[in-house]
């Protein structure tokens, strides 16, 4: 599995372990306005890791609603449904980069540190979260 977290400025990338038990960040794309590219990059990527299915991070609103970036990112996982032809799921991600931010801080990283990997730690904890609630059902 595949999880990202697409924001306005970068996508967040992490993968699974082939077993699903733990999700591992493998970088951050930069967004340059070509959704063609960046699915392109994004499919290189799913190729390489051999992915079957997409994870992708919803940024609901505290109080369970949608707005403006959860739009954004609903239509971004069409058309990665689209284009990829893969299961895309799209995971509740309210938290993410709050927790992500606080992992970074109790581990000492600087601010300038924080910011070159926020994104792609926010991709590992949607992708874990994913893979933790399957264990459950």
């Amino acid at each position: 599995m595949i999880g990202i977290d697409v924001g306005d400025k970068t996508i967040g990338v992490a993968v699974s372990d082939p077993l699903g038990f733990t999700a591992q960040g493998i970088g951050t794309l930069k967004r340059k306005g070509n959704l063609k590219e960046e699915i392109k990059e994004l499919h290189a990527i799913i190729l390489q890791y051999e992915v079957k299915q997409v994870i992708v991070g919803l940024p609901k609103n505290m109080d369970g609603s949608i707005g403006q970036q959860a739009e954004k990112v609903i239509k971004y996982a069409d058309l990665l449904k689209q284009t990829l032809k893969l299961p895309v799921i799209l995971w509740d991600e309210r938290l993410s980069t709050l927790m992500a931010n606080r992992t970074l801080l109790e581990a000492d990283v600087s601010r300038a540190g924080r910011k070159k990997v926020i994104d792609k730690l926010a991709a590992v904890v949607i992708l874990q979260s994913y893979l933790d609630r399957g264990k459950k059902d």
